[in-house]
């Protein structure tokens, strides 16, 4: 089960990047454009902030059931394991946390821009901050 779990976080990752860099990039086309944010855009955001969500709940998942969850807190200086059991996740439930702060802020938002600059502010952060700290070692 615990393999299972593994490779579903890994696989769902790639879904989650790509989503999270459609929604970015196209609200800086749409507040660069001036254009209205239509439904499709809210969709592109909504599936972006569902699939991350559902990656954070499999990670925490992956993160219980794994062996590095409890058993690396005394390896610290280990750099391959500090990433996989601490900064990986604090970095990544920061990130989502601030992609739900931007769907919060869309939502509030007045004007068409102001939208588009929540989502792209909030997403992109995010995004980089996810980015920053995937175990790329263990993905090639």
């Amino acid at each position: 089960m615990y393999n299972f779990i593994q490779k579903f976080h890994s696989g769902w990752a790639y879904l989650a990047i790509l989503l999270l860099v459609i929604a970015v990039v196209n609200s800086f086309i749409g507040k660069s454009s001036h254009k209205e944010f239509s439904a499709k855009d809210r969709k592109i955001a909504l599936f972006a902030l569902i699939v991350t969500h559902i990656q954070l709940l499999v990670g925490l998942v992956l993160y219980f059931l794994s062996p590095l969850g409890s058993a690396v807190f005394g390896q610290m200086k280990n750099e391959a394991y500090r990433l996989t059991s601490l900064e990986h996740p604090l970095i990544n439930i920061i990130a989502i946390v601030l992609i739900t702060m931007g769907w919060s802020k869309h939502k509030k938002a007045a004007t068409n821009e102001a939208k588009f600059q929540s989502i792209a502010i909030f997403y992109g952060i995010g995004l980089v901050l996810i980015l920053s700290r995937i175990p790329w070692s263990l993905w090639f």
